[in-house]
C-alpha cells in the first residue's frame, strides 16, 4: 500500500486511487526558465506517476499553464512583447528542459487562456450559489460564505494576511469586503488582454483559472492536486473553496506539496534573482545527474542546493554502472526494495540509498533505477 502525506489532514494517510489515478500539478507562469525548484516538484510527481503506473493504474497527470496572470503580463510589458509571444517561448524552452530531465509526457497541459468560457462559467455558478460578491468592476470571493476556509493550511487569520499580502492577494483593496477576499474577475488594464463578460471587459484572477482547468480536464473530484509548498496558501486554499461552493463536494482527495529549493539559505524566487537554471544544468551534465541531485532529497522538505551534489550523483551512477545489470532474481530483489521505499511517502533518498548498498554487493541495479528514471 502506498502512503503519501496529506497537507490538508497533516498525516501520511493511504494513497489508493481506483484504475484511474487523476493528479493536478500546478504548472508553471512562463514568463522566465524553469529553475531547480520548478523540477523538484515536477520530478516528485514524475517519480509518483511511475510508481502508480507500475502498480497498474491508468495515470493522468494534468500540469496547467498560467499564460495569462499579473507576472507575466507585467514581464511582457518590461521587455516591450506580446505576452502570448512571451509564453510561447518559454512554454518551448520548459518542454525541452523537462524532457531532458527525462519526466513522463503529462495527459495534458491546457493553459489558462483556453479555459475563459469555463471561467466565466464557473465564476457565475459561484455568484450564483451567494458565494461572491461584484465591487468596483471586479468578482471577488467571499471567504466568510464558505465555512471550511483554512480546511488545507490551518493557518490563523494573521498568518493568512501576512501570506496573502506577500503572494499577490492585495489585501489592501478597498473594494473587498474582506481583505482576505480574493479575485475572481478583474478589469484589464488599457495594455492588458481582455474578455467580454456579464460583470464587464476584463481578465480572471489567477487562482479561478486552476479551478476551471482541473474540473475540465479531470473532473470535479482529483485524486491528488498539488505543487510547491508556497501555494498552499492562498493558491490552494482558494481553489478549494472556489471549487467546493460550486460543486458541493470534496475538491482533491490528496493533498502533496513539495518543499522549497533555496540557494545561499534563501528560497529560489524569480523576484529574488538567486535561481539556478535546469537547462544551464542540463548543458553541463548528463540528465541521469541532474535527476540524481534533486532525487537525494525527500520531496516534503525545504533544502539547500549546492554545486557538489552534482559531483556526488555522478559518483553515484558510476558505482550502479559498474555493478552491471545482474541475474533476475536479484534485480527482481533490489527492484522490490525501491517499491518499498517509495510507497513510505516517497521516499527517494531510502530509494538511492537501497540501491547503493546493492550496487556495493555487486548486484545488478537496473529495474530499481529505471523505476525512478534512471537509466544505467
Amino acid at each position: 500500500m502506498m502512503r503519501l502525506y496529506d497537507t490538508a489532514r497533516r498525516e501520511q494517510v493511504p494513497f489508493e486511487p481506483g484504475p484511474l489515478a487523476t493528479l493536478y500539478s500546478c504548472g508553471i507562469t512562463p514568463y522566465d526558465a524553469a529553475h531547480l525548484g520548478h523540477a523538484a516538484v515536477y520530478l516528485t510527481f514524475d517519480v509518483l506517476q511511475r510508481r502508480l503506473r507500475d502498480l497498474g493504474h491508468e495515470v493522468r497527470c494534468v500540469r496547467n499553464v498560467t499564460d495569462v496572470d499579473d507576472d507575466i503580463l507585467r514581464k511582457a510589458r518590461e521587455l516591450g512583447v506580446h505576452y502570448l509571444d512571451l509564453a510561447a517561448e518559454e512554454i518551448a524552452r520548459f518542454d525541452r528542459n523537462m524532457a531532458g530531465l527525462g519526466l513522463l509526457p503529462v495527459y495534458s497541459e491546457p493553459r489558462a487562456t483556453s479555459a475563459i468560457p469555463d471561467i466565466l462559467s464557473l465564476i457565475g455558478t459561484v455568484l450564483d450559489r451567494g458565494h461572491a460578491y461584484q465591487s468596483d468592476g471586479s468578482v471577488y470571493f467571499d471567504v466568510s460564505s464558505f465555512g471550511a476556509f483554512g480546511q488545507i493550511s490551518h493557518l490563523d487569520r494573521p498568518e493568512m494576511l501576512r501570506l496573502a499580502a506577500e503572494r499577490g492577494g492585495r489585501v489592501d483593496d478597498p473594494a473587498k469586503r474582506d481583505p482576505l477576499d480574493f479575485v475572481l474577475w478583474q478589469p484589464s488594464a488599457p495594455d492588458e488582454p481582455s474578455w467580454e463578460s456579464r460583470w464587464g471587459p476584463g481578465r480572471p484572477g489567477w487562482h479561478i483559472e486552476c479551478s476551471a482547468l482541473a474540473m475540465r480536464e479531470l473532473g470535479p473530484t482529483i485524486d491528488l492536486h498539488g505543487g510547491g509548498s508556497d501555494l498552499i496558501f492562498p493558491h490552494h486554499e482558494c481553489e478549494a473553496a472556489q471549487s467546493e461552493s460550486v460543486t458541493g463536494t470534496t475538491f482533491s482527495r490528496h493533498w502533496l506539496h513539495v518543499g522549497m529549493v533555496g540557494l545561499d539559505g534563501v528560497k529560489m524566487s524569480k523576484s529574488l534573482g538567486n535561481l539556478v537554471f535546469v537547462g544551464e544544468l542540463l548543458e553541463e551534465h548528463e540528465s541521469a545527474v541532474v535527476r540524481l541531485a534533486l532525487l537525494a532529497h525527500h520531496y516534503r522538505h525545504d533544502w539547500n542546493w549546492e554545486a557538489i551534489e552534482l559531483d556526488v550523483a555522478a559518483d553515484r551512477l558510476e558505482r550502479w554502472r559498474a555493478a552491471g545489470s545482474g541475474d533476475a532474481h536479484v534485480s527482481s530483489e533490489v527492484l522490490a526494495a525501491v517499491r518499498r521505499r517509495l510507497d513510505d511517502d516517497l521516499d527517494t533518498p531510502g530509494a538511492l540509498l537501497a540501491l547503493d548498498a546493492a550496487a556495493a554487493d555487486g548486484r545488478g541495479v537496473g529495474e530499481g533505477a529505471d523505476l525512478l528514471g534512471i537509466r544505467v
